[in-house]
């Protein structure tokens, strides 16, 4: 899984082929996170940093802005869609 990928870290990191694929895997689950799934992690993690609501949805609607968030699962139907329009 994702070859060209682990192939391009170990040529430009001092990673082993290993450690580049534990790498993509952390970050891949990292994005893998649904919006809903997103917004409330951050918000129980803001709210154990003592910040109170109003600033919590300030904070995480700035942030969705840059986030990146798992797309919906689409259908067989909806993929050709996609192609063929």
């Amino acid at each position: 899984m994702h070859d060209e990928l682990v192939d391009h870290l170990t040529r430009s990191t001092p990673l082993s082929r290993g450690e580049a694929l534990r790498v993509i895997q952390d970050v891949l689950a990292y994005f893998d996170e649904t919006t809903e799934e997103y917004v409330r992690r951050r918000h129980r993690e803001l709210q154990a940093q003592g910040l109170v609501n109003a600033a919590i949805f300030d904070r995480i609607e700035a942030d969705l802005k840059y986030r990146a968030v798992a797309p919906p699962e689409l259908s067989l139907r909806q993929l050709r869609r996609i192609v063929y329009g």
